[in-house]
């Protein structure tokens, strides 16, 4: 083999097995380490490395005499660099952030989700950054089931069905159209401009009707049960939130969405339950804080 027979490899790369393969059959040819890596493409050193990393001392015994050898073995080299790279491997944080885990569960049992319960944390500052693991690792240890949470539990919340059907009546009732509304209320830079839809669901044959007025900026909801999808009934309603977010209220325009799931078996104390769950759950697009908190804040209360 000539010295000018080099192979082209990409620098930095450790050796591979096939690599080491040819430095063995150079080796057993008799070629010194710098030769071999002129003809491998790494510097001496690095073979150097490799011949020590892949010596085994032999003993043969001829006519009763022990012969002593020190021979390189590519299974051997490969062997030992596969284990030490294992032990240079950082170390799982599983073990040193179980007080998050158990807050990550707490609170996922409460609807939230993995993002929103490691961004609030970061948020809150309720742990160090190295007593918490990101919104990725939340997702690894459940795939690898180290958690109590099951990645179904993620599925059924993702593809949980809602049968709803969303009253369009009362379009134009207490205000503009979207189509009508400034540009401001679209971009949500002011605080104060609401949309009203009317949601209607089936209990036992029966509709039940909610009226949902939504604070655009802070995302906060006012939720109120009431007698039917009539002019009345929503009139009624609103003359007592008037009466207590009145003075906060720049516009009210109409829109119209599915923003509830389980109306099938809605009644009053469960629109008050729905109402704070979804006013005390923290939001991505919030930075992680509520619409309650924000709100609260634009109130100046």
């Amino acid at each position: 083999m000539q010295e000018n027979d080099t192979i082209i490899r990409t620098k930095g790369h450790h050796l591979t097995e096939i690599e080491r393969g040819e430095i063995a059959s150079l080796h057993l040819l008799g070629f010194s380490n710098r030769k071999i890596a002129h003809a491998v493409g790494v510097c001496p050193q690095t073979i150097n490395n490799e011949i020590r990393r892949g010596t085994v001392r032999q003993v043969k015994k001829v006519n009763g005499k022990q012969y002593f050898s020190n021979d390189y073995y590519p299974d051997t080299a490969q062997l030992r660099y596969d284990t030490l790279r294992k032990q240079c491997h950082r170390p799982s944080k599983f073990n040193r952030v179980k007080q998050f885990l158990s807050y990550f569960v707490e609170q996922f049992k409460q609807g939230w989700s993995p993002d929103i319960i490691a961004g609030r944390s970061r948020v809150d500052g309720l742990f160090f950054k190295d007593e918490m693991v990101s919104t990725t690792t939340l997702y690894k240890y459940i795939d690898e089931q180290r958690l109590e949470i099951r990645n179904i539990d993620l599925t059924d919340k993702m593809n949980r069905s809602t049968k709803l059907h969303v009253s369009k009546k009362h379009k134009r009732l207490l205000g503009r159209s979207i189509e009508e509304r400034p540009e401001s209320v679209d971009l949500r830079e002011d605080f104060g401009d609401f949309e009203i839809d009317t949601i209607v669901g089936k209990r036992n044959g029966h509709e039940s009707v909610v009226l949902t007025l939504i604070e655009r900026k802070s995302r906060f909801e006012i939720m109120r049960l009431i007698d039917g999808r009539d002019a009345d009934s929503v009139d009624y309603a609103m003359e007592e939130i008037k009466h207590n977010y009145g003075h906060i209220i720049n516009s009210i325009t109409a829109d119209n969405g599915p923003e509830f799931a389980n109306l099938d078996s809605i009644a009053p104390d469960l629109v008050s339950s729905i109402e704070s769950k979804l006013n005390d759950m923290p939001r991505k697009l919030l930075n992680y804080k509520t619409p309650r908190e924000l709100f609260t804040s634009f109130c100046g209360v």
